[in-house]
């Protein structure tokens, strides 16, 4: 049996080279008062590229690889935990659970159950519980399983990729429900990349989704049987005889420009998601579902949902509200600065979070290939907006801490959008019917925790966004996260009665970015001096690591983004603090990101594309820099710039 011990701690101090921490951001600084990120251990040559994670009853840390190892993880509490590899030879386990004396997992073909019947602490029956086609491509991950009460399973299935999602072998993009005999039965479909999914307390289902075609951005949604979560690819199986779902891909008409809500009016089983994630604001890789069940021991959120983003390496909030029977709430910031990609969460029995990480093929703001690092509470409790309840003419905020009554009660501290996206085959979608709704009265309560707004310009179907900025508590504080997006499906009653905001014009928004230069300048004469192609690889990297130019030279510059992300192209002033800088800068445009297609108005810019959806390509007409050096291309996409960079030499 493979197995690695830490009794001296000499042995492995080459842990700290590998698990070093980059610099934190400024908002991770702060977060990090109350909630405290620490490092796992990981032995030398364990490449620990997390796809699930389970305790076992006597307390030891599960953890299956994307490598395809099953891990177990002695006094994962302390800095000298002890690994053995419990088994290996699995095809990229990307969820697992311990039950009845074993470890359950998924594997791209199949939902397996490891047995160690002797107890040498190592699999010596891999049997298989119930497999399903593969169709060979690379994007047919498989993930779980969650036990329901009855002991079934629920497993998902990611879309496969060709150049869209596409269902190529059964019931891809569906989730199933698997009994511990190998029964199955169909539950739901309209899934596109579902990494993430939990049970709540009254035994409903959710599932988390990522930006993708027919997506416009990262999503949770209420999965019941025969659901419909609104990509067609699964439908491609709905004449099968277990298939709960009657409804044809051809039905999905997108020429009528409605959004997934609206839409969802006309088609009963199409379900519209309970929480919005904005895209590159609240993340770009919606990844795991954790319940808050410590009973207020991981700060002052019990119950409430803690969501990963793998592509942001970061962990969102939400608090989530029933009104008239349907799922719906707001998400807030939660914690950012974790050395990876965020794939899963699980709870310690000393009620500190694990979260395991990886990053390979889906890099991330963590500088880390993978790890495993713990989310501790200080004991501090942070002034925040604690949760967003949708009342049928306005909201009423809960917070943390006692608000100054003063400011609270002035219309001035509060500033409201909303907005949504479209449906369509489109990979993502730009925010879209972006519209000002006002704060009409503001009723601060007795003990100051709460305050009851008032508001015109309510929409069902859209995305409320707050913003708090300068509000404080009586002692000083000011919000550690100042804003928050409630998905508004319902309001109270069924009617809505915030006045309709008519004399505030739809935010069409045209910018005119003057370093964008889509025609070849009439200076050049129509000579070029030379012509250049840059492609994309996976792994948000460019298909060149280094360019080399004449100055001054007059280039037709053509990107080419051949991956199946959004990428744009940005060419930087000499230097990595200008690249760097460019990056945070693009971070910083929030809302109006899409509007500039990421790229910051700064004279560090000096030529740019648009953000090119998925195969599509772009030319620009380049005249380099007269000063020789070494300047930057770069992907400026929230998220990217980290990693997706190439040296531009100008000789």
């Amino acid at each position: 049996m493979y197995k690695i011990k830490m009794p001296i701690v000499l042995v492995f101090i080459i842990f700290t080279s590998y698990l070093s921490a980059q610099e934190p951001s400024e908002m991770a600084k702060k977060e990090a008062a109350y909630y405290e990120i620490v490092d796992v251990p990981i032995p030398k040559g364990v490449e620990l590229e997390v796809g699930g994670l389970t305790f076992t009853d006597d307390d030891k840390l599960g953890v299956t690889t994307r490598r395809g190892e099953l891990w177990v993880i002695d006094k994962p509490y302390s800095q000298k935990p002890e690994y053995s590899r419990f088994a290996h030879g699995l095809h990229e386990a990307l969820g697992v659970t311990y039950r009845d004396n074993s470890f359950y997992l998924t594997q791209r073909g199949e939902l397996s159950r490891l047995f160690d019947h002797d107890g040498d602490g190592k699999a010596d029956e891999y049997r298989t519980i119930y497999s399903w086609p593969l169709s060979g491509n690379y994007h047919d991950y498989a993930y779980g399983p969650k036990f329901l009460d009855n002991g079934d399973m629920l497993v998902t299935l990611n879309l496969s990729w060709v150049n869209h999602g596409a269902s190529l072998v059964k019931w891809r993009g569906w989730m199933l429900k698997i009994t511990p005999d190998g029964e199955m039965e169909p539950i739901a479909t309209g899934l596109r990349s579902p990494s993430g999914f939990n049970i709540n307390k009254d035994g409903d289902v959710f599932y988390t989704e990522n930006q993708g075609d027919w997506v416009g951005s990262g999503r949770m949604t209420h999965l019941e049987k025969g659901d419909f979560a609104g990509n067609p690819e699964g439908l491609r199986w709905s004449s099968d005889p277990l298939s709960p779902i009657d409804l044809k891909q051809d039905v999905i008409d997108e020429s009528l420009g409605l959004s997934l809500y609206e839409y969802s009016k006309k088609i009963p089983a199409l379900k519209a998601p309970a929480i919005w994630f904005p895209h590159t604001i609240l993340g770009i890789a919606t990844s795991d579902i954790l319940y808050e069940t410590t009973g207020n021991k991981f700060g002052p959120f019990d119950g409430q949902m803690l969501i990963g983003d793998q592509g942001h390496s970061k962990i969102t909030r939400v608090f989530m509200e029933k009104v008239n029977g349907v799922y719906q709430g707001a998400a807030f910031a939660f914690r950012e600065g974790f050395s990876s990609g965020v794939l899963r969460l699980i709870w310690g029995s000393d009620n500190s979070m694990f979260v395991g990480m990886t990053s390979r093929g889906w890099a991330s703001t963590g500088k880390k290939s993978f790890g495993l690092q713990r989310l501790k509470w200080t004991g501090k409790t942070p002034f925040e907006i604690k949760t967003m309840k949708a009342q049928d003419d306005g909201f009423i905020l809960e917070f943390t801490k006692p608000v100054n009554k003063k400011q609270a009660a002035d219309l001035a501290m509060y500033k409201l959008n909303t907005f949504t996206y479209n449906y369509t085959h489109e990979y993502g979608s730009d925010i879209v019917d972006r519209q000002t709704a006002m704060i009409h009265e503001a009723m601060v309560s007795e003990d100051g925790l709460s305050v009851r707004l008032k508001i015109h310009g309510m929409r069902l179907g859209y995305i409320h966004q707050i913003e708090i900025p300068t509000l404080k508590s009586t002692s000083g504080d000011l919000l550690l996260h100042n804003t928050g997006y409630y998905t508004l499906n319902e309001v109270p009653g069924g009617k809505l009665n915030s006045p309709s905001m008519t004399m505030v014009a739809k935010s069409d928004k045209k910018v005119v970015q003057r370093k964008r230069t889509n025609k070849m300048p009439e200076s050049w004469n129509g000579k070029i001096d030379e012509k250049l192609d840059i492609g994309t690889k996976p792994g948000l990297k460019y298909d060149v690591e280094e360019v080399r130019i004449k100055r001054g030279s007059k280039v037709a510059l053509t990107f080419n983004n051949n991956d199946d992300m959004l990428h744009n192209l940005v060419i930087t002033e000499k230097g990595v603090a200008s690249v760097d800088e460019v990056g945070k800068l693009a971070l910083s445009l929030g809302l109006e990101g899409a509007d500039y297609n990421y790229v910051p108005d700064t004279d560090l810019v000096l030529y740019h594309t648009g953000i090119l959806k998925p195969i599509s390509t772009e030319t620009i007409y380049v005249t380099m820099p007269e000063t020789p050096g070494e300047y930057w291309i770069v992907c400026t996409f929230p998220g990217h710039s980290a990693v997706m960079r190439a040296k531009l030499i100008v000789e």
